[in-house]
């Protein structure tokens, strides 16, 4: 199943990210990281299960 992953800048400006299914729904998200780097290294292990797809920036 081919998914995507987002990171996003939070309000209290800390990164975090979440995957979202093919049909949008979100299924994971993750935690306040200081790092954007951090953030996005999770995702990217995530991502390279099931849900193998783009990781994009997005507005919180």
């Amino acid at each position: 199943m081919a998914g995507k992953g987002e990171l996003y800048k939070r309000k209290d400006g800390k990164w975090a990210f979440r995957v979202k299914a093919s049909n949008g729904q979100v299924v994971a998200t993750g935690q306040g990281y200081a790092a954007k780097s951090s953030a996005r290294s999770t995702l990217e292990k995530l991502l390279s299960g099931a849900y193998a797809g783009p990781i994009v920036e997005v507005d919180g």
